[in-house]
């Protein structure tokens, strides 16, 4: 039996905002949010989210752990402190997308899914987001959409994060 954790007053306050939009019968429609704002806070999707989030949304714990595991923007394992998501759709692939990704899997030293030995980077592939005319694009901790990843832009990017890893 997995256990639940205990989620901070302010990921509980996001949740209870976003399951205030449904009627009561339904608030298992605000499952993705819950996850998102349990993620935010935890930094991955652990089973223990999975059955804090289930029991808060009165579900089963094995709908809320298919929610989490069909969309790729939920983590279900432990990752880096920076999650690197680069596109390898089509169109991005067509406009360096494939000379972007070798390039972060060289310069990181790790593959896709694979997070580096100090645990500053995960690199992940992605579909579609949506940019195909800014590409190659990435996403950096599903939240900052980057374009034009040349290895210049993706140097300068690493380095940024680098540092503000180091400040906080």
């Amino acid at each position: 039996m997995t256990t639940t954790l205990q989620l901070s007053d302010k990921t509980l306050a996001d949740i209870a905002r976003n399951v205030a939009k449904y009627p009561p019968e339904q608030k298992q429609s605000a499952v993705m949010a819950s996850l998102i704002a349990a993620q935010t806070e935890v930094g991955w999707v652990s089973p223990e989210v999975i059955a804090t989030v289930a029991q808060i949304l009165e579900m089963p714990t094995i709908a809320v752990d298919e929610v989490a595991t069909f969309y790729n923007m939920y983590d279900t394992k432990k990752i880096g402190k920076y999650k690197l998501v680069i596109c390898t759709n089509l169109p991005c692939q067509l406009t360096h997308g494939e000379t972007a990704a070798t390039y972060l899997k060289e310069t990181l030293g790790i593959g896709y899914n694979e997070t580096t030995p100090c645990g500053t980077f995960t690199l992940k592939e992605g579909e579609c987001m949506g940019a195909c005319g800014d590409s190659p694009v990435m996403l950096v901790n599903n939240k900052r959409m980057c374009s034009f990843m040349s290895k210049e832009k993706i140097d300068a990017l690493l380095n940024e994060l680098r540092a503000e890893g180091k400040a906080a």
